[in-house]
């Protein structure tokens, strides 16, 4: 029943994150089918009173795409992008100890990058599954580094969101909003993020 309700909650949050990267149409509709034929696989054939175990594919499937909202709040053609693309390879495979040794060997090299240093967030996101101190401590550094960005605290709400606790993500992006210019390109995302937390949290 553990694995279910696992399973459950994962489904929940990637179909969150999938709308909040304004992933629509058909493309939502063709993942949701896979999402859900792989959660009825699971259901019917699953060996549900088995202990836990981490593996590859538990792994992967923590991993949350965020290319398009990097690429927005980071840029796409930086000296952190290399790094991040390269993690985010390793990551999508499952691997995600080997993408957050990836972002640590780019902050060796560029330790005031804060682009990296919100890369090492998400990729310790992915690893853990939920954010841990050492994540907040990454993002925190980023802010530090680059408080005119939006970045590090848009990625530190949307990780607490991916930690179940939407509550504190709808308050940090509030937040960013209101200080947020009204010309920002990235202000539509924000703007969906919050919009989507506020439905849930009216239903």
């Amino acid at each position: 029943m553990t694995g279910l309700v696992i399973l459950l909650l994962l489904l929940a949050a990637t179909l969150a994150a999938l709308r909040l990267l304004a992933v629509r149409g058909p493309m939502l509709t063709m993942v949701t089918a896979a999402l859900m034929f792989g959660g009825a696989g699971y259901a019917l054939q699953g060996r549900h009173g088995l202990p836990g175990a981490p593996g590859h594919g538990a792994a992967a499937a923590r991993h949350v795409p965020l290319a398009r909202a990097r690429h927005m709040l980071l840029g796409q053609f930086t000296s952190a992008e290399r790094w991040l693309i390269l993690a985010d390879s390793y990551a999508s495979r499952g691997k995600t100890q080997d993408a957050v040794g990836l972002v640590q060997s780019g902050l060796r090299a560029h330790p005031d990058d804060f682009a990296l240093w919100v890369g090492l967030g998400n990729a310790l996101v992915d690893h853990a599954g939920a954010i841990t101190p050492a994540a907040e401590l990454a993002f925190a550094r980023a802010g530090k580094l680059a408080p005119w960005s939006a970045a590090p605290k848009f990625f530190h709400g949307l990780a607490m969101l991916r930690s179940g606790q939407p509550g504190a993500a709808l308050a940090e992006w509030r937040a960013l909003l209101a200080s947020a210019p009204a010309e920002a390109d990235w202000r539509p995302l924000v703007e969906d993020g919050v919009a989507m937390l506020e439905r849930q949290a009216g239903s």
